[in-house]
């Protein structure tokens, strides 16, 4: 069993690493943060984040040589139940950038109602009153 103090630095590391969606909307806002999306190609088509980037974790060969290093990037996959941000998130800390994880990815962001782009254009969800009370 862990100790109080052991479990008082897990929470203190989860919440220094994991970003919830209404505070990566504001870093992305103003412009202290760039947010990357991990999922597949036929993920990305179907709706990603407005203004993300697009790097998919089964594609991490190499990375894109435009990824800034002055800015946190904020990495996503599709929800909970994936993966494929953290894995993306360990290449982009190992590779020395500042990095942290959307937490419930994609998902949560369509539930807190911001904004989405798909095929060009650009919507806002109908916020789940479940995840949020606020209106976008």
């Amino acid at each position: 069993m862990p100790t109080r103090t052991e479990m008082l630095a897990f929470i203190e590391a989860k919440l220094a690493y994991e970003i919830d969606a209404v505070a990566a909307a504001g870093a992305q806002a103003s412009g202290s943060a760039v947010i990357i999306d991990s999922r597949k190609q036929q993920s990305w088509d179907h709706g990603h984040i407005t203004g993300a980037l697009h790097l998919p974790a089964d594609a991490l060969d190499t990375l894109p040589d435009t990824l800034p290093h002055d800015r946190c990037l904020i990495i996503y996959g599709w929800g909970p139940g994936c993966n494929g941000a953290t894995n993306t998130a360990h290449r982009l800390l190992a590779a020395d950038f500042d990095v942290r994880e959307l937490i419930g990815g994609y998902e949560y962001w369509v539930r807190n109602g911001f904004a989405i782009e798909m095929a060009g254009t650009i919507s806002y969800p109908e916020p789940d009153p479940l995840v949020t009370a606020e209106t976008h």
